[in-house]
């Protein structure tokens, strides 16, 4: 398997795009800005949107994406999500009022998009690739994913803050290898990512004194404007776990 990093920003900017990743090139792992770095072609092949929760950074660019290639597939794109943020995109996004409910066009027969109930625990397979939704705990529902190659796996946090019954989980992943961990506030802020449910480098370093597996660590959703002192603080704390910053266009392959 390959993941490719199209966006892992906690924010927009020049270079900047929020988080969107590329499993092989047929699936996305989330959908925000990080979306638009694709081609045409590359949109094209994508059939599965696996989605971590319904905040805009993680969705923004579904709508963009179903408008642009539904017609020229032969198949539905298929959103995969909990059934709180598939109850979310139908009320809020794809309702006619924000943008047309692509689950009915051309026809409810032939849609574009269709749309897949996850739930936590439960392996979803994909041409011998499991994509799994583990625990997160974020200011609305919020899975985070173990993508499992059979030979080793990757995951991804989300959107999350202190969540013991994520490291109940990952720890007994014998085949982990990437962890991506976001950080999305300065100590500074540290009462801001209390508040709004993400985490900041004390938080994350008490989080990752639970990981009981040798893993590489990669930091996303940083802020734009704070990213540097964000990472020097983490680098700073938690050296002995020697987490790096999570890149665009960076390719995971495991």
């Amino acid at each position: 398997m390959k993941l490719r990093i199209l966006g892992c920003s906690g924010g927009i900017g020049s270079g900047a795009h929020t988080t969107a990743m590329l499993l092989d090139d047929d699936i996305l792992i989330d959908a925000g800005t990080g979306v638009t770095n694709l081609s045409m072609e590359e949109m094209i092949k994508i059939d599965h949107v696996f989605v971590t929760h319904a905040h805009l950074d993680h969705v923004a660019c579904i709508p963009f994406l179903v408008d642009t290639v539904g017609f020229k597939r032969n198949k539905p794109i298929v959103v995969h999500a909990t059934q709180a943020t598939l109850d979310t995109l139908r009320t809020h996004l794809f309702n006619w009022h924000l943008w047309p409910d692509f689950t009915k066009i051309p026809n409810s027969n032939s849609p574009y998009m269709r749309y897949e109930t996850l739930s936590l625990g439960c392996v979803i397979n994909l041409n011998e690739r499991k994509v799994i939704p583990i625990p997160a705990n974020h200011v609305i529902p919020t899975v985070g994913f173990q993508l499992d190659s059979g030979q080793s796996s990757l995951v991804f946090t989300a959107d999350t803050t202190t969540n013991y019954p994520f490291w109940s989980v990952i720890n007994k992943i014998e085949n982990l290898r990437y962890l991506i961990i976001e950080s999305a506030f300065c100590n500074q802020k540290r009462d801001i990512a209390g508040r709004s449910k993400h985490l900041c480098p004390s938080l994350l370093a008490e989080e990752l004194e639970n990981l009981e597996r040798d893993a590489e660590i990669f930091i996303s959703h940083l802020k734009p404007g704070e990213a540097d002192i964000t990472m020097h603080e983490i680098q700073q704390s938690m050296a002995k776990f020697n987490p790096r910053r999570l890149e665009n266009g960076q390719l995971f392959e495991f």
